[in-house]
Parts: structure tokens; sequence; C-alpha cells
């Protein structure tokens, strides 16, 4: 009698325990993660779904109480603060900050929540880390850094003649100044100079490229925000004037760019997920060294050519990962 009132006794006890293992897992999962971009434009949209695309394979969805939560600061300075802000206030496990000006905002706002970059040129230039070593504080992240050497090779296969480079850029965005300031240097290495055009805000870009008409040979772009947002001016004055547009963004040729040699955004954007769910597992951002896109691609747009005023070598045209139609 006492042994079944014992075993009565215990029923309930190994019920809340079976229950609290059931629960646990999702517990565990119930993680938050904010994510920030400086503008919304194709490149920078790869980048946010191939974050969510690794937190989902890892098992952290919104379905199994991830809290999960997107910012555009519309390509303002000012917004970028105000979220970055915002964010702090809501305390998320860690932050995700796509793009050199929201990751500078972010860093800025926060010493102790984890931070992951992505989507910056240079982050030592930008001040988000002393080194590309581990850094010792909250903030990790990938960079998307090209080889300016292959760029420039890129603009001598596609336009062999050209003497004079053109560039837009927002003169405010760190990771452009670095690219302006490199290329001041190595184009005259090659029998080149540099034409500058400042577009501090992406209404300003058709207005600087209808500014080197008739002073350049080609526009290059890199992966300035405010260009890559409003990369339709640009084409328009490209077109228009016949002057060949090479990009950094491969997303840019399919607006009309002839050619790009570039990361595949949403793979970066799935190893900025990746640091994320190591975080998330109890990793220290200060721990993990910052990490660079190595995978290149070639895109070409062969009609996009035509309408600038150029043929595309057939040879580079075949070596192309995807071909515009």
């Amino acid at each position: 009698m006492q042994a079944a009132f014992l075993s009565f006794l215990r029923r309930p006890v190994l019920g809340v325990a079976l229950a609290a293992a059931m629960i646990a897992p999702t517990l565990a999962l119930a993680q938050s993660v904010a994510v920030t971009s400086i503008v919304e434009h194709p490149a920078l949209d790869s980048i946010r779904d191939g974050v969510k695309q690794a937190l989902a394979k890892a098992g952290y969805t919104e379905a199994k109480g991830l809290h999960w939560q997107f910012q555009s600061a519309q390509g303002n300075t000012a917004i970028a603060a105000q979220i970055a802000r915002k964010f702090i206030g809501d305390n998320p496990d860690v932050i995700v900050a796509i793009a050199t000006p929201s990751a500078q905002a972010v860093v800025a706002a926060t010493k102790t929540i984890p931070v992951v970059y992505a989507a910056v040129t240079d982050p030592v230039a930008a001040q988000l880390v002393p080194s590309m070593q581990a850094s010792a504080t909250n903030v990790t992240g990938v960079s998307d850094a090209l080889s300016l050497e292959k760029q420039v090779d890129l603009i001598k296969k596609v336009v062999p003649g050209a003497k004079r480079v053109g560039i837009v850029y927002n003169p405010g965005e760190a990771n452009s100044v670095v690219v302006v300031k490199r290329l001041r240097e190595l184009l005259p290495e090659r029998g080149m100079s540099l034409v500058e055009a400042t577009a501090p805000r992406s209404v300003d870009v058709g207005a600087a490229a209808r500014s080197l008409v008739g002073k350049v040979d080609v526009i290059y772009t890199n992966t300035d925000n405010n260009v890559v947002s409003a990369y339709e001016a640009l084409v328009k004055v490209g077109n228009d004037a016949q002057i060949p547009l090479v990009a950094s963004d491969t997303d840019s040729v399919k607006r009309g760019a002839i050619a790009a040699l570039g990361v595949n955004y949403h793979d970066l954007g799935v190893q900025a997920g990746d640091m994320v769910v190591r975080i998330l597992k109890g990793a220290k951002p200060g721990e993990m060294p910052s990490e660079v896109g190595s995978k290149l691609e070639l895109f070409v747009n062969p009609a996009a050519a035509r309408k600038q005023g150029v043929e595309l070598p057939a040879e580079l045209v075949k070596s192309a990962a995807q071909v515009i139609k």
C-alpha cells in the first residue's frame, strides 16, 4: 500500500521532468537576432537572407522561438544610429550589421552585445576591429574586400585601351574612401588615371555620373551603397553616353553593368550567419578572427556591352560564372 502511494507521488514529478526535457531543446533555441542594413539593395538583401538561411540550417527559426528583427536605415546614417540605439535597448543575443555605416553605428553604441558585421571592405580602417585577428572585443564579422589588382585586370579586358577610369562614390562611406585611395596609387602603375565624382546621397548618383561624360573611358564602381542602390541612374548615363560600366557587385551586372568580378553576397551572408550560430552556442566574438569572403564570381552582360559601345572578348564571356541574357 505504501509503495503504491509513493509511486503515485512520483508520477507528477516524473511528468514534470519529462515535460521539461521535451521543452528544453525549444528553449535552447529561443534566441534573438537583430539585423540592420544601411540600405536595401540586391547585394545587401542577399546577405540578410544568407544569415537567416544559416540560422535555419542550425535549427534557429521563428517557429522554434527565434526572435528575428530587421531594419533598414534607408541610406541615412542618422537613422542607422537610431536603429543601433533601438537594438541596444532590445538587448538581443547578437546584432548583425550589414555594410560599413550600419556597422560603425552599432559598434559605437555597444561594447557588450555581440556584433557580427558583414559587407565591410576594410573593417580596420572603419575602426570596427583593431586587426583581422581575434579582436578581444564584442565584434567580429566578414569582409567583402576584393583585390583591386584583379579589378583593374578586368577593366583592361573589357576596355583594353582605357586610360581614364571614372568612379562615383560617397566620400562619407569609409570603405569607398579606402578603395579610391588605393586606386589613386594603383592606376598610374598601370598607365591609367582616376577621375572622381562624389555622390553623398543616392539621389546624387545620376548627376555625378553625368559629370564624368567626356572625361573618362570607363566607369568603375565599387560596393559603395549609395551607388549600388541607385545603379539604374548610372546605367542610364552609361548607355546614353556609351561609357562602359564595370562593377565589383555581381548583381549590378543584372541591372546593366557590363561585367563584375565580385563575391557571392548570399554566400557571404551564410558565412556571417555561421558566425552568429557559433556565438549563440556560446562562442565569444572577441575570440573569433574576422573573415573574408573568398569565393569570387565573374558575371558578364554582352547586351549591356553593346549598348555601351564595346564587344566583350569571347574568352571572357566563356570564363564567366553567369552570362546575363
